[in-house]
Protein backbone atom coordinates (compact mmCIF):
# COMPACT_ATOMS: atom_id res chain seq x y z
CA UNK A 1 0.00 0.00 0.00
CA UNK A 2 3.04 2.22 0.74
CA UNK A 3 4.43 1.38 -1.92
CA UNK A 4 1.48 2.65 -4.52
CA UNK A 5 1.06 5.73 -2.47
CA UNK A 6 4.66 6.70 -3.47
CA UNK A 7 4.25 5.53 -6.99
CA UNK A 8 1.16 7.88 -6.85
CA UNK A 9 2.96 10.91 -5.44
CA UNK A 10 5.64 10.53 -8.32
CA UNK A 11 2.99 10.61 -10.77
CA UNK A 12 1.53 13.77 -9.44
CA UNK A 13 4.74 15.11 -8.84
CA UNK A 14 5.88 14.71 -12.83
CA UNK A 15 2.35 15.95 -14.25
CA UNK A 16 2.74 19.26 -12.32
CA UNK A 17 6.79 19.14 -13.75
CA UNK A 18 4.93 19.10 -17.30
CA UNK A 19 1.54 21.03 -16.66
CA UNK A 20 0.94 22.02 -20.60
CA UNK A 21 1.71 18.82 -21.63
CA UNK A 22 -0.44 17.33 -19.35
CA UNK A 23 -3.04 19.82 -19.95
CA UNK A 24 -2.74 18.62 -24.09
CA UNK A 25 -2.94 15.60 -23.05
CA UNK A 26 -6.08 15.26 -20.90
CA UNK A 27 -7.95 17.60 -22.86
CA UNK A 28 -8.37 15.62 -25.77
CA UNK A 29 -9.10 12.65 -23.77
CA UNK A 30 -12.08 15.04 -21.90
CA UNK A 31 -12.89 15.62 -25.32
CA UNK A 32 -13.59 12.38 -26.31
CA UNK A 33 -15.29 11.64 -23.21
CA UNK A 34 -17.89 14.34 -23.39
CA UNK A 35 -18.13 13.59 -27.11
CA UNK A 36 -19.42 9.74 -26.25
CA UNK A 37 -21.51 10.65 -23.88
CA UNK A 38 -23.39 13.47 -25.36
CA UNK A 39 -23.86 11.73 -28.50
CA UNK A 40 -24.87 8.35 -26.57
CA UNK A 41 -27.24 10.29 -24.24
CA UNK A 42 -29.23 11.87 -27.37
CA UNK A 43 -29.20 8.71 -29.23
CA UNK A 44 -31.22 7.48 -25.94
CA UNK A 45 -33.29 10.34 -25.73
CA UNK A 46 -34.06 10.19 -29.00
CA UNK A 47 -35.05 6.37 -29.06
CA UNK A 48 -37.42 7.03 -26.20
CA UNK A 49 -39.00 10.20 -27.85
CA UNK A 50 -39.85 7.97 -31.09
CA UNK A 51 -40.94 4.87 -28.79
CA UNK A 52 -43.71 7.08 -26.59
CA UNK A 53 -44.86 8.64 -29.85
CA UNK A 54 -45.43 5.39 -31.54
CA UNK A 55 -46.48 3.92 -28.71
CA UNK A 56 -49.05 6.86 -27.80
CA UNK A 57 -51.17 4.19 -30.03
CA UNK A 58 -50.95 1.14 -27.90
CA UNK A 59 -47.85 -1.14 -27.16
CA UNK A 60 -47.38 -4.58 -28.97
CA UNK A 61 -50.96 -4.54 -30.21
CA UNK A 62 -52.77 -6.08 -33.44
CA UNK A 63 -55.62 -4.96 -34.45
CA UNK A 64 -57.50 -7.21 -37.09
CA UNK A 65 -60.27 -6.11 -39.32
CA UNK A 66 -62.68 -8.21 -41.53
CA UNK A 67 -62.45 -8.45 -45.43
CA UNK A 68 -63.62 -10.23 -47.97
CA UNK A 69 -63.17 -14.02 -49.25
CA UNK A 70 -61.34 -14.82 -52.46
CA UNK A 71 -61.36 -18.09 -52.79
CA UNK A 72 -64.53 -20.59 -53.03
CA UNK A 73 -64.76 -23.26 -49.80
CA UNK A 74 -66.77 -25.89 -48.79
CA UNK A 75 -70.06 -25.16 -51.43
CA UNK A 76 -69.71 -21.04 -50.60
CA UNK A 77 -68.56 -18.99 -53.35
CA UNK A 78 -66.08 -15.92 -53.38
CA UNK A 79 -66.04 -12.19 -52.50
CA UNK A 80 -68.52 -13.08 -49.34
CA UNK A 81 -67.91 -10.32 -46.98
CA UNK A 82 -66.68 -11.27 -43.74
CA UNK A 83 -68.53 -9.85 -40.30
CA UNK A 84 -67.47 -10.00 -36.69
CA UNK A 85 -69.24 -10.14 -33.80
CA UNK A 86 -68.86 -8.88 -30.39
CA UNK A 87 -68.54 -12.04 -28.85
CA UNK A 88 -65.69 -12.51 -31.27
CA UNK A 89 -62.90 -11.09 -29.26
CA UNK A 90 -64.17 -13.82 -26.30
CA UNK A 91 -63.72 -16.38 -29.00
CA UNK A 92 -60.42 -15.31 -30.37
CA UNK A 93 -59.00 -15.00 -26.28
CA UNK A 94 -60.47 -18.66 -25.21
CA UNK A 95 -59.22 -20.09 -28.48
CA UNK A 96 -55.98 -19.00 -29.09
CA UNK A 97 -53.51 -19.04 -25.68
CA UNK A 98 -51.18 -16.73 -26.59
CA UNK A 99 -53.38 -13.72 -26.89
CA UNK A 100 -53.27 -11.83 -23.38
CA UNK A 101 -56.13 -9.36 -24.20
CA UNK A 102 -58.59 -8.68 -27.21
CA UNK A 103 -61.30 -6.21 -27.13
CA UNK A 104 -64.36 -5.79 -29.87
CA UNK A 105 -64.41 -1.97 -31.45
CA UNK A 106 -67.22 -0.62 -32.21
CA UNK A 107 -66.97 2.86 -34.42
CA UNK A 108 -69.24 5.30 -35.75
CA UNK A 109 -69.32 8.48 -37.21
CA UNK A 110 -72.16 11.24 -37.70
CA UNK A 111 -73.79 11.03 -34.38
CA UNK A 112 -73.83 14.69 -32.43
CA UNK A 113 -72.18 14.36 -29.18
CA UNK A 114 -73.62 18.06 -27.70
CA UNK A 115 -73.47 19.98 -24.48
CA UNK A 116 -75.92 23.13 -24.41
CA UNK A 117 -75.12 25.05 -28.01
CA UNK A 118 -71.82 23.03 -28.05
CA UNK A 119 -71.58 20.22 -31.11
CA UNK A 120 -69.47 17.85 -32.08
CA UNK A 121 -69.59 14.85 -34.50
CA UNK A 122 -66.93 12.56 -33.32
CA UNK A 123 -65.64 8.86 -33.59
CA UNK A 124 -67.83 7.27 -30.79
CA UNK A 125 -66.15 3.81 -30.01
CA UNK A 126 -68.09 0.96 -28.20
CA UNK A 127 -65.61 -0.66 -26.22
CA UNK A 128 -64.61 -3.16 -22.90
CA UNK A 129 -62.95 -2.66 -20.09
CA UNK A 130 -59.41 -4.56 -21.44
CA UNK A 131 -59.47 -2.33 -24.57
CA UNK A 132 -57.85 0.64 -22.13
CA UNK A 133 -54.99 -0.49 -20.98
CA UNK A 134 -54.23 -1.83 -24.28
CA UNK A 135 -54.56 0.95 -26.12
CA UNK A 136 -52.28 3.25 -23.17
CA UNK A 137 -55.69 5.08 -22.56
CA UNK A 138 -55.59 6.44 -19.11
CA UNK A 139 -57.96 8.71 -17.38
CA UNK A 140 -57.14 12.43 -15.26
CA UNK A 141 -57.34 12.58 -11.63
CA UNK A 142 -61.07 12.33 -10.34
CA UNK A 143 -61.70 10.05 -13.15
CA UNK A 144 -62.19 6.55 -13.99
CA UNK A 145 -62.45 4.12 -17.17
CA UNK A 146 -65.42 1.70 -18.44
CA UNK A 147 -65.83 -1.14 -16.28
CA UNK A 148 -67.11 -4.52 -16.38
CA UNK A 149 -70.37 -3.43 -14.61
CA UNK A 150 -70.79 -0.79 -17.42
CA UNK A 151 -71.08 -3.39 -20.05
CA UNK A 152 -73.06 -5.73 -17.79
CA UNK A 153 -75.66 -3.23 -16.93
CA UNK A 154 -75.19 -1.11 -20.35
CA UNK A 155 -74.73 1.88 -18.70
CA UNK A 156 -75.12 5.07 -20.28
CA UNK A 157 -71.41 6.12 -19.08
CA UNK A 158 -68.79 7.88 -22.03
CA UNK A 159 -65.45 8.51 -20.79
CA UNK A 160 -64.07 11.31 -23.03
CA UNK A 161 -61.07 12.49 -25.15
CA UNK A 162 -59.26 15.46 -23.64
CA UNK A 163 -59.53 17.80 -26.52
CA UNK A 164 -63.40 16.80 -26.95
CA UNK A 165 -63.90 17.24 -23.73
CA UNK A 166 -62.55 20.74 -23.73
CA UNK A 167 -64.50 22.33 -26.79
CA UNK A 168 -67.80 20.73 -25.23
CA UNK A 169 -66.96 22.07 -21.37
CA UNK A 170 -64.20 24.28 -21.40
CA UNK A 171 -60.31 24.18 -20.80
CA UNK A 172 -61.25 24.67 -16.71
CA UNK A 173 -64.07 22.87 -15.98
CA UNK A 174 -64.05 19.20 -14.57
CA UNK A 175 -66.51 17.34 -16.44
CA UNK A 176 -66.76 14.34 -14.07
CA UNK A 177 -70.04 14.10 -13.14
CA UNK A 178 -71.79 15.95 -15.61
CA UNK A 179 -73.66 15.17 -19.12
CA UNK A 180 -73.11 14.90 -22.47
CA UNK A 181 -76.05 13.98 -24.88
CA UNK A 182 -75.10 11.28 -27.80
CA UNK A 183 -77.61 12.10 -30.32
CA UNK A 184 -80.49 12.46 -27.93
CA UNK A 185 -79.33 10.20 -25.08
CA UNK A 186 -78.11 11.92 -21.91
CA UNK A 187 -74.39 9.67 -20.85
CA UNK A 188 -72.67 10.98 -17.48
CA UNK A 189 -69.15 11.71 -17.77
CA UNK A 190 -66.61 9.41 -15.78
CA UNK A 191 -63.48 9.98 -17.13
CA UNK A 192 -61.02 12.42 -19.04
CA UNK A 193 -58.50 11.14 -21.44
CA UNK A 194 -55.06 12.09 -19.83
CA UNK A 195 -53.31 13.94 -22.53
CA UNK A 196 -50.87 11.87 -24.38
CA UNK A 197 -48.99 11.73 -27.39
CA UNK A 198 -50.13 9.86 -30.45
CA UNK A 199 -48.95 9.73 -33.60
CA UNK A 200 -50.66 7.24 -35.69
CA UNK A 201 -54.12 5.48 -35.64
CA UNK A 202 -56.69 3.52 -37.19
CA UNK A 203 -59.79 5.60 -36.54
CA UNK A 204 -58.95 9.06 -34.81
CA UNK A 205 -57.03 10.45 -32.44
CA UNK A 206 -58.13 9.03 -28.94
CA UNK A 207 -58.45 12.79 -27.46
CA UNK A 208 -61.17 13.26 -29.99
CA UNK A 209 -63.32 10.15 -29.60
CA UNK A 210 -66.13 9.58 -27.28
CA UNK A 211 -65.55 6.32 -25.66
CA UNK A 212 -68.95 4.53 -24.08
CA UNK A 213 -69.61 0.56 -23.09
CA UNK A 214 -69.65 -2.08 -26.43
CA UNK A 215 -73.19 -3.45 -24.76
CA UNK A 216 -74.52 0.42 -24.56
CA UNK A 217 -73.35 0.88 -28.09
CA UNK A 218 -74.95 -2.29 -30.03
CA UNK A 219 -78.33 -1.23 -28.08
CA UNK A 220 -78.58 2.46 -28.62
CA UNK A 221 -77.34 2.22 -32.33
CA UNK A 222 -79.00 -1.20 -33.37
CA UNK A 223 -75.49 -2.23 -34.46
CA UNK A 224 -75.30 -5.82 -34.94
CA UNK A 225 -71.45 -6.20 -36.28
CA UNK A 226 -68.27 -4.84 -34.38
CA UNK A 227 -65.58 -2.60 -36.62
CA UNK A 228 -62.52 -4.65 -35.61
CA UNK A 229 -60.77 -6.37 -32.69
CA UNK A 230 -58.02 -5.09 -31.27
CA UNK A 231 -55.51 -7.99 -29.20
CA UNK A 232 -52.30 -7.99 -27.62
CA UNK A 233 -50.08 -11.32 -27.20
CA UNK A 234 -48.25 -12.66 -24.55
CA UNK A 235 -44.73 -12.74 -26.62
CA UNK A 236 -44.35 -10.80 -29.35
CA UNK A 237 -42.14 -13.69 -31.19
CA UNK A 238 -45.80 -15.32 -31.00
CA UNK A 239 -46.99 -12.92 -33.04
CA UNK A 240 -46.62 -14.98 -36.38
CA UNK A 241 -48.34 -17.60 -35.32
CA UNK A 242 -51.16 -16.17 -33.49
CA UNK A 243 -52.18 -14.29 -36.87
CA UNK A 244 -52.08 -17.72 -38.43
CA UNK A 245 -54.51 -19.03 -35.63
CA UNK A 246 -56.62 -16.07 -35.98
CA UNK A 247 -57.51 -17.45 -39.90
CA UNK A 248 -58.00 -20.76 -39.01
CA UNK A 249 -60.22 -19.95 -35.54
CA UNK A 250 -62.46 -17.12 -37.40
CA UNK A 251 -62.41 -19.75 -40.91
CA UNK A 252 -63.41 -22.38 -39.03
CA UNK A 253 -66.40 -20.03 -37.38
CA UNK A 254 -67.24 -18.16 -40.94
CA UNK A 255 -66.52 -20.77 -43.62
CA UNK A 256 -63.49 -19.65 -45.12
CA UNK A 257 -60.54 -21.02 -46.52
CA UNK A 258 -57.50 -20.33 -43.67
CA UNK A 259 -55.26 -19.94 -46.26
CA UNK A 260 -57.64 -16.77 -47.98
CA UNK A 261 -55.19 -14.41 -46.70
CA UNK A 262 -57.93 -11.81 -48.16
CA UNK A 263 -60.26 -12.42 -45.19
CA UNK A 264 -58.34 -11.39 -42.52
CA UNK A 265 -56.48 -7.37 -42.61
CA UNK A 266 -54.39 -7.31 -39.76
CA UNK A 267 -51.76 -4.35 -38.48
CA UNK A 268 -49.34 -6.03 -36.23
CA UNK A 269 -47.69 -2.83 -34.15
CA UNK A 270 -45.08 -5.41 -32.93
CA UNK A 271 -43.66 -4.88 -36.52
CA UNK A 272 -42.56 -1.27 -36.20
CA UNK A 273 -41.50 -2.24 -32.42
CA UNK A 274 -38.88 -4.15 -34.62
CA UNK A 275 -37.98 -1.88 -37.27
CA UNK A 276 -37.40 0.76 -34.18
CA UNK A 277 -35.51 -1.31 -32.22
CA UNK A 278 -32.54 -2.35 -35.00
CA UNK A 279 -32.97 1.05 -36.26
CA UNK A 280 -31.79 2.37 -32.99
CA UNK A 281 -29.47 -0.41 -32.45
CA UNK A 282 -27.71 0.44 -35.97
CA UNK A 283 -28.31 4.31 -35.01
CA UNK A 284 -26.68 4.38 -31.06
CA UNK A 285 -23.83 2.17 -32.36
CA UNK A 286 -22.97 4.78 -34.94
CA UNK A 287 -23.34 7.53 -32.44
CA UNK A 288 -20.97 5.55 -30.00
CA UNK A 289 -18.37 4.86 -33.02
CA UNK A 290 -17.91 8.37 -33.68
CA UNK A 291 -17.60 9.48 -29.35
CA UNK A 292 -15.15 6.29 -29.72
CA UNK A 293 -13.10 7.37 -32.61
CA UNK A 294 -12.63 10.61 -31.12
CA UNK A 295 -11.67 9.10 -27.70
CA UNK A 296 -9.35 6.86 -29.22
CA UNK A 297 -7.64 10.17 -31.07
CA UNK A 298 -6.96 11.27 -27.25
CA UNK A 299 -5.95 7.86 -26.11
CA UNK A 300 -2.91 7.73 -28.87
CA UNK A 301 -2.21 10.93 -27.92
CA UNK A 302 -1.40 9.89 -24.13
CA UNK A 303 0.26 6.65 -25.52
CA UNK A 304 2.73 9.04 -27.46
CA UNK A 305 3.06 11.18 -24.63
CA UNK A 306 3.96 8.01 -22.40
CA UNK A 307 6.70 6.86 -25.08
CA UNK A 308 8.29 9.93 -24.53
CA UNK A 309 8.03 9.96 -20.89
CA UNK A 310 9.74 6.70 -21.24
CA UNK A 311 12.38 8.36 -23.16
CA UNK A 312 12.96 10.99 -20.75
CA UNK A 313 13.27 8.67 -17.51
CA UNK A 314 15.55 6.03 -19.22
CA UNK A 315 17.79 7.07 -16.83
CA UNK A 316 15.98 6.50 -14.02
CA UNK A 317 14.24 3.54 -14.62
CA UNK A 318 18.00 2.07 -15.09
CA UNK A 319 18.82 3.25 -11.72
CA UNK A 320 15.10 1.77 -10.43
CA UNK A 321 16.24 -1.87 -12.13
CA UNK A 322 19.84 -1.18 -10.87
CA UNK A 323 18.13 -1.02 -6.95
CA UNK A 324 16.93 -4.45 -7.43
CA UNK A 325 13.34 -2.98 -9.23
CA UNK A 326 11.40 -5.88 -11.58
CA UNK A 327 10.47 -5.33 -14.63
CA UNK A 328 6.29 -5.54 -13.21
CA UNK A 329 6.93 -2.95 -10.99
CA UNK A 330 8.55 -0.53 -14.17
CA UNK A 331 5.21 -1.79 -16.23
CA UNK A 332 3.14 -0.98 -12.77
CA UNK A 333 4.43 2.41 -12.74
CA UNK A 334 3.57 3.35 -16.00
CA UNK A 335 0.61 1.84 -16.55
CA UNK A 336 -0.73 3.78 -13.26
CA UNK A 337 0.62 6.83 -14.67
CA UNK A 338 -1.90 6.19 -17.63
CA UNK A 339 -5.05 5.27 -15.54
CA UNK A 340 -4.53 8.06 -13.37
CA UNK A 341 -4.31 10.62 -15.98
CA UNK A 342 -7.40 8.92 -17.34
CA UNK A 343 -9.02 8.79 -14.58
CA UNK A 344 -8.97 12.82 -14.12
CA UNK A 345 -9.03 13.04 -17.55
CA UNK A 346 -12.90 10.56 -17.78
CA UNK A 347 -14.07 12.53 -14.29
CA UNK A 348 -13.80 15.45 -15.60
CA UNK A 349 -15.01 14.58 -19.15
CA UNK A 350 -17.87 12.72 -16.88
CA UNK A 351 -18.67 16.51 -15.39
CA UNK A 352 -18.53 18.77 -18.43
CA UNK A 353 -20.92 15.99 -20.41
CA UNK A 354 -23.12 15.75 -18.05
CA UNK A 355 -23.61 19.64 -17.68
CA UNK A 356 -23.82 19.83 -20.77
CA UNK A 357 -26.56 17.61 -21.17
CA UNK A 358 -28.46 19.18 -18.29
CA UNK A 359 -27.94 22.50 -20.10
CA UNK A 360 -29.63 21.27 -23.52
CA UNK A 361 -32.41 19.32 -20.89
CA UNK A 362 -33.55 22.91 -20.68
CA UNK A 363 -33.58 23.95 -23.91
CA UNK A 364 -37.30 23.70 -25.70
CA UNK A 365 -36.10 20.40 -27.74
CA UNK A 366 -37.90 17.67 -26.13
CA UNK A 367 -41.17 18.05 -28.88
CA UNK A 368 -38.94 17.59 -31.79
CA UNK A 369 -35.57 14.90 -31.04
CA UNK A 370 -36.05 14.27 -27.52
CA UNK A 371 -34.14 15.08 -24.26
CA UNK A 372 -30.81 13.63 -24.00
CA UNK A 373 -31.17 10.95 -21.48
CA UNK A 374 -27.59 10.37 -19.11
CA UNK A 375 -28.43 6.47 -18.84
CA UNK A 376 -26.60 4.06 -16.58
CA UNK A 377 -26.02 1.91 -19.73
CA UNK A 378 -24.37 5.61 -20.84
CA UNK A 379 -22.18 5.80 -18.36
CA UNK A 380 -20.93 2.24 -18.20
CA UNK A 381 -20.29 2.48 -22.01
CA UNK A 382 -17.99 5.22 -21.40
CA UNK A 383 -16.41 3.99 -18.34
CA UNK A 384 -15.17 0.82 -20.36
CA UNK A 385 -14.02 2.61 -23.44
CA UNK A 386 -12.18 5.07 -21.18
CA UNK A 387 -10.65 1.97 -19.26
CA UNK A 388 -9.33 -0.61 -22.60
CA UNK A 389 -8.38 2.96 -23.81
CA UNK A 390 -5.91 3.47 -20.53
CA UNK A 391 -4.83 -0.15 -20.41
CA UNK A 392 -3.61 0.18 -24.60
CA UNK A 393 -2.46 3.89 -23.90
CA UNK A 394 0.13 2.42 -20.97
CA UNK A 395 0.98 -1.14 -22.03
CA UNK A 396 2.98 -0.88 -24.77
CA UNK A 397 5.32 2.25 -23.54
CA UNK A 398 5.09 0.35 -20.40
CA UNK A 399 6.56 -2.99 -21.60
CA UNK A 400 9.33 -0.88 -23.99
CA UNK A 401 10.23 0.39 -20.41
CA UNK A 402 10.29 -2.58 -18.60
CA UNK A 403 12.28 -4.01 -21.35
CA UNK A 404 15.34 -1.75 -20.78
CA UNK A 405 18.87 -3.19 -20.37
CA UNK A 406 20.33 -1.94 -17.12
CA UNK A 407 23.69 -1.12 -18.77
CA UNK A 408 21.82 1.04 -21.43
CA UNK A 409 19.36 2.86 -19.24
CA UNK A 410 22.40 3.72 -17.23
CA UNK A 411 24.54 4.99 -20.13
CA UNK A 412 21.65 7.08 -21.65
Amino acid sequence: MRHLLDTCREVFYYLRQYKSRTFMTMFGIVWGTVTIIVLLAFGVGLKKFMSREMHGLGEGIAIVWPGRTSIAFEGYGRERDMHFREEDGALIKSEIGEIAYASPEYSRWGTPVRVEDKVQQPNITGIIPEYGPMRNIWWQDGGRWINDLDVKKKKRVVFLGNDLKDFLFGKNVNAIGKYVYIGETPFVVIGVLKKKTQNSSYNSRDKDRAFIPASTFSSLFGSRYINDIVYKVKDPREAKAVQKRLYEVFGKKYKFDPKDTETLWIWDTTEMDKFFFYFFLGFNLFMGLIGVITLVVGGIGLANIMYVVVQERTREIGIRRASGAKRRHIMGQFILEAFIIIGLSGALGFLCGFGLIKFLSILPIDKYVGKPDFSLPVALSAIAVLGLIGFLAGYFPSRKAAGLQVVECLRH
